[in-house]
């Protein structure tokens, strides 16, 4: 395992990007910002071809949109979500801020693991695979150094247990 905080970490972020990341790991941040944030995050996304999002300019975390295909419907759903970079593909994490049923995107991807990501204006497939044992914890503490408040969000989302996924590159 690598013994140097990953580029984006929590150390790393400027007071604003700090401060952003403390109140989305707080109670009231996770009632506030989920049902805000994927309104805006969308079209900021579109404005910049794909750049940026909302939460990835104001909290300096790496955001894509992902693309899953429903599990139910059959139909594209494309969600902005922080990813991590890891060497295998950008990982995601579906701690649904804290709650405590998995969020849609996570049901989607174990029933159709096939999906695109958007990330940095570059549209790629891939497939998803959700990780367990050393890959996990690897993730996990990588995930931790960049936004702390996914220890708070496990806490509060026991007894489910945080799903980690790597989109490797189809």
């Amino acid at each position: 395992m690598d013994d140097h905080p990953p580029a984006w970490s929590f150390e790393d972020a400027n007071r604003l990007q700090r401060g952003i990341r403390r109140f989305g790991a707080s109670v009231p941040g996770s009632l506030v910002l989920p049902p805000v944030l994927h309104r805006l995050d969308r079209p900021v996304h579109r404005i910049t071809d794909g750049r940026h999002t909302l939460t990835s300019l104001l909290a300096g975390l790496p955001v894509a949109v992902v693309e899953t295909i429903g599990a139910r419907s059959g139909t594209a759903r494309h969600t902005p979500l922080v990813v991590l970079p890891t060497p295998e593909g950008p990982a995601v994490i579906g701690s649904n801020f804290g709650q405590r049923v998995h969020p849609g995107w996570v049901h989607n991807l174990r029933a159709n693991p096939r999906g695109r990501v958007t990330l940095d204006g570059h549209t790629r497939p891939f497939r998803a695979v959700e990780v367990e044992g050393a890959r996990r914890a690897r993730i996990w503490a990588d995930a931790l150094a960049s936004y702390p408040g996914f220890a708070r969000y496990e806490d509060r989302a026991a007894p489910r247990r945080i799903p980690v996924f790597v989109l490797e590159h189809a």
